[in-house]
């Protein structure tokens, strides 16, 4: 299944919707992200969030969980189930076009191409990072055991796959431009 989907997705994935989901990622980035930024500072009364954190541990979840209030974790919920599904849809997207549509010039048919698929990684240990950090806020001052530990380890994850698809979609980019390059 993951290879016909990587196959599905090289077919199509051409240059103009790369350009596309490269401007909406972009616009994205520059518009929504900012103020997405600035309205959760304001709810939460700290620019820290599991989201944004590389490492952190169940304690320090449950320190923010109290740092943001009842308020503050009511909109930290609400912002996982409106804007955090929009976000990473616009990266993934982005993402796998990119990644499929150079990686098909650089790899051909080389199971290298299938490098596609590691942006769906990233966003599935997102919505798992989003749903572990909303179930401990919500029950929150109650415990949550397991998923307070496995939240953080979700985080992590989530950034490796993301930091690695941007990556490999530096290398790729390398790559075709210097087979495009060599060629002339």
């Amino acid at each position: 299944m993951l290879t016909r989907f990587s196959t599905w997705m090289i077919e199509k994935s051409t240059g103009k919707i790369t350009i596309v989901a490269l401007v909406v990622f972009i616009l994205f980035t520059a518009l929504v992200l900012p103020s997405q930024a600035a309205k959760a500072e304001e709810n939460t009364n700290t620019a820290e969030s599991p989201d944004t954190s590389f490492f952190y541990t169940a304690q320090d979840l449950y320190r923010m969980a109290e740092e943001y209030g009842e308020e503050g974790r009511a909109a930290y919920i609400r912002a996982r189930f409106t804007f955090d599904v929009l976000w990473p849809l616009v990266y993934t997207i982005f993402l796998l076009t990119a990644l499929s549509w150079l990686g098909w010039r650089l790899f051909g048919d080389s199971r290298w191409a299938y490098l596609n698929l590691v942006p769906l990684l990233g966003a599935l240990f997102d919505i798992l990072e989003n749903v572990g950090a909303s179930v401990v806020f919500a029950r929150f001052p109650e415990t949550t055991t397991l998923l307070d530990v496995l939240t953080p380890v979700f985080t992590l994850l989530k950034w490796i796959f993301i930091g690695g698809s941007f990556v490999i979609l530096i290398v790729e980019a390398a790559g075709v431009l210097w087979k495009t390059v060599s060629k002339r």
